[in-house]
């Protein structure tokens, strides 16, 4: 898996970049495909944003979550991921799950 954490306007400190990747465990978790994670994180005014790229194999997500704190807006939008990573296994489980032969007995 590559990882690559950028700061707009925002210096993307050890600690900052620690905690990310922390959080990313629970993903790779759930799936094992996982080529390649851009993770911005951004501060405009007093509002922060963290925002997500994950490209798996056969998808790609982005995500993104606002916040007051940085550290908010990091477990925010992991928790989404979160969600999202766990939705397209569903779909994948349910697709491979119904066969010809069982499409056609439901059919009949």
């Amino acid at each position: 898996m590559n990882l690559k954490v950028t700061g707009l306007h925002l210096e993307v400190t050890p600690a900052i970049r620690e905690f990310v990747e922390t959080k990313l465990e629970r993903i790779t978790r759930h799936v094992d495909h996982v080529i390649d994670v851009a993770v911005t994180l951004s501060v405009d005014k007093l509002v922060h944003k963290a925002e997500v790229n994950v490209h798996l194999s056969g998808k790609d997500i982005h995500v993104e979550a606002t916040d007051s704190d940085m550290y908010a807006a990091i477990d925010a939008l992991m928790d989404k991921l979160d969600r999202q990573v766990l939705k397209h296994k569903e779909k994948q489980s349910e697709h491979r799950a119904t066969s010809p032969q069982v499409q056609q007995e439901a059919s009949l």
